[in-house]
C-alpha cells in the first residue's frame, strides 16, 4: 500500500473517530460541567515504519490510551495497560499533539481504548495514525520554520533599535516594538516557545502569553502607521484617531486580566472586533495616504495586506479545525508572511528616510544657492572661500579669484526692465561654468557681480580662463525683451601666488582689478596688483 493511500485512510479514520468522540461526550456527563467518555480505536495496517497513534488535544482535555496486554480484545481485557507518550508536539493555541508508540508487528491486529476527560465547553480530541518517522519529521520541520521566523523577526527588531541609537528617529523604536511583539506572539501562540528555556516560563502563562503581545503589537502598529504614512501631513483627521486606537489596544492588553474573573469570552469578542475594525481602517487610511503622495505608505499597504490576509485566514481556519489539518497555511504561510511583511515595512522605512534626506538636501541647497541664478549665494560663497584658502595653504598650492562684473547692467535694467536684467544674470552662468572644473566654485557676490574660486590655479593658469569667459559672454544675445540685448563683462584676477594674500584680501584685490578693467574700457581682463597700505 502506498504512503498516500495509507495516510488517506488515517485521515478518514481520524474524522470518524472525532465524530465518535463527540457522540460519546454528548451521551456521557457523570460530573456537572465535565464530560467523560471512552472510545475504541482500530489501528490500520502500517508497513512502512514504526506505527504511532497521534492524539490532537488541548490542555483542558485529559486523554489516556490503553492497550491490551496481549492480542485479546479490549472487551476481554478492559483495564489493559496505559501507554506512555513517546513525545509531545505543541501546536497553535493551547493545543498539542501527543504521540504514542503502538508496538511493532501487525499493529492492526490490536485495539486501543482512549479514555477522555474534558469540560463540556472544550473541543473533543481527535485521533490519527501514522509512522514515528513522519511524526518526527513533521515536528522538526514545524519547529525549524517557527524558529526561523522568530529569529528573523527578532534580528530585524534589534537592527531597528541599533539604527535608532544612531539616528534617534522614533520610527525605528515603533518598528522594533511592532516586530518584536509579532515575534513573541508567533513563538508563544505556536507553542514552540514552551521548549525555549529563556521563554518557557512566560509561554506557559496561557493565553496571556500571546494575547498580551498581539494587543501590544496592535498598539505599536497604530502608532507606527501614523509615522510611516505621515498621516499628520497626508490624512490629518486620522492622525489623532490612530492615537486613540493605540490607547484602545493598550487597554485590551490590560483587559486580559478580566479572564481571571471569568470574562474571557467578552474580552475575546472585544479583541476580535477591535482587530478586525483596525485592520480595515488601517488599510483604508494608508491607501488614502499613498494616493496622496506618501511612497512609504505604499510599502506599508502591501505589507499590511499580506500580514492581515494570512493572519485572518489562519485564525479562521484554526477556529474550525486543528493546526495539523492546515499545515501549509499555519506553519508556513503565517510565519513567512510575518517575515515578508517585516521586510516590506523595513523597505517603507528606508523609503521614508530617503524622502526625508531628499527634502533635507533640497532645503540645504535652497539655503546655499542664489534662487535666480542657481549658483552659491554670498554667505555660502564666503564659507567656500574660507575652506578653499585653508586647504590651499595647508597643501602649499595657489588659489586664484575671478571677480566678474556685468557691464552696463544698470542701463539694461533702465532700458529693458528688471525682468530683462534677471534674464541676463541667469544667462551668463552657463558660459562661465563651461570654463570651470568640478573642483572650482562660483557664487553671486551681489547685484551683477560674481566670484569664481579657482582651486590650485596660479595667475598664469587663471588668466586665459578669464579671457575665454569674457569672449563667451560677449557672444551672448538675450532675446524676448524687444531688441536683442548684447552683453559684455569685466573680470579682475587676484592670485595668492603673486599677491601673498588670502580670503577677504583676495576679494578686495580682485574687486580693485575689476574697476581697473572698467576704466580701461570694459569687456576685458585685468590682473590685480599689490595695493598700497
Amino acid at each position: 500500500m502506498s504512503k498516500s493511500r495509507t495516510f488517506g485512510r488515517w485521515t478518514a479514520l481520524g474524522i470518524r473517530v472525532a465524530a465518535l468522540a463527540a457522540a460519546a461526550a454528548a451521551a456521557s456527563g457523570a460530573l456537572a460541567g465535565a464530560a467523560a467518555s471512552s472510545i475504541t480505536l482500530h489501528p490500520p495496517t502500517i508497513s512502512d515504519g514504526i506505527p504511532v497513534l497521534i492524539v490532537h488535544e488541548n490542555d483542558r482535555v485529559r486523554v489516556r490510551i490503553f492497550a491490551p496486554p496481549s492480542n485479546d480484545s479490549v472487551e476481554r481485557a478492559p483495564d489493559g495497560r496505559a501507554l506512555a507518550p513517546a513525545f509531545e508536539q505543541p501546536t497553535f493555541g493551547r493545543g498539542r499533539d501527543v504521540v504514542y508508540l503502538i508496538g511493532g508487528g501487525d499493529a492492526s491486529a490490536r485495539t486501543l481504548r482512549a479514555e477522555i476527560e474534558r469540560p463540556r465547553a472544550a473541543d473533543a480530541p481527535t485521533f490519527s495514525f501514522g509512522t514515528l518517522e513522519r511524526a518526527l519529521a513533521e515536528r522538526a520541520a514545524h519547529s525549524r520554520m517557527i524558529a526561523f521566523a522568530f529569529g528573523a523577526l527578532v534580528a530585524m527588531a534589534l537592527a531597528a533599535l541599533s539604527m535608532w541609537v544612531i539616528l534617534s528617529d522614533r520610527l525605528f523604536v515603533l518598528y522594533a516594538a511592532l516586530i518584536s511583539m509579532l515575534a513573541l506572539y508567533l513563538g508563544c501562540f505556536s507553542g514552540e516557545a514552551r521548549a525555549w528555556p529563556w521563554l518557557a516560563a512566560f509561554a506557559r502563562v496561557e493565553p496571556y502569553s500571546w494575547n498580551v503581545p498581539i494587543a501590544l503589537a496592535g498598539a505599536a502598529a497604530a502608532l507606527f502607521t501614523r509615522e510611516i504614512a505621515d498621516l499628520r501631513l497626508f490624512v490629518p483627521r486620522a492622525y489623532r484617531l490612530f492615537g486613540v486606537l493605540a490607547a484602545l489596544f493598550v487597554l485590551l492588553a490590560g483587559a486580559n486580566l478580566l479572564r481571571l474573573l471569568g470574562l474571557g469570552p467578552l474580552v475575546s469578542a472585544a479583541g476580535n472586533l477591535l482587530f478586525v475594525g483596525s485592520a480595515i481602517l488601517t488599510l483604508a487610511v494608508v491607501l488614502v495616504a499613498w494616493r496622496r503622495g506618501s511612497h512609504a505608505a505604499g510599502w506599508f499597504l502591501i505589507a499590511w495586506s499580506l500580514l492581515e490576509g494570512f493572519t485572518i485566514a489562519a485564525a479562521g481556519r484554526l477556529i474550525v479545525s486543528r493546526a495539523g489539518e492546515n499545515e501549509t497555511l499555519v506553519y508556513y504561510g503565517l510565519p513567512l508572511s510575518m517575515v515578508a511583511a517585516a521586510v516590506l515595512i523595513a523597505l517603507g522605512v528606508a523609503d521614508r528616510l530617503r524622502a526625508q534626506r531628499r527634502a533635507l538636501t533640497e532645503a540645504e541647497r535652497h539655503a546655499r544657492t542664489d534662487p535666480l541664478t542657481g549658483v552659491l549665494n554670498r554667505r555660502s560663497l564666503l564659507e567656500q572661500l574660507e575652506i578653499a584658502c585653508r586647504r590651499a595653504r595647508a597643501s602649499g598650492l595657489p588659489l586664484t579669484l575671478l571677480f566678474i562684473d556685468l557691464d552696463h547692467f544698470k542701463l539694461i535694467n533702465d532700458s529693458f526692465g528688471h525682468l530683462a536684467g534677471d534674464a541676463c544674470l541667469a544667462a551668463i552662468v552657463g558660459p562661465i561654468e563651461s570654463e570651470l572644473r568640478h573642483s572650482d566654485a562660483i557664487g553671486r557676490y551681489g547685484g551683477e557681480e560674481f566670484v569664481v574660486i579657482l582651486n590650485g590655479a596660479d595667475e598664469a593658469a587663471a588668466h586665459p580662463i578669464a579671457e575665454r569667459i569674457v569672449r563667451r559672454i560677449a557672444s551672448l544675445s538675450v532675446e524676448g525683451f524687444g531688441a536683442p540685448i548684447r552683453l559684455t563683462c569685466s573680470i579682475g584676477v587676484a592670485a595668492s601666488d603673486t599677491l601673498g594674500v588670502w580670503g577677504d584680501q583676495l576679494i578686495r584685490h580682485a574687486d580693485a582689478a575689476v574697476y581697473g578693467a572698467k576704466r580701461s574700457g570694459r569687456n576685458r581682463v585685468q590682473l590685480a596688483e599689490r595695493l598700497a597700505a
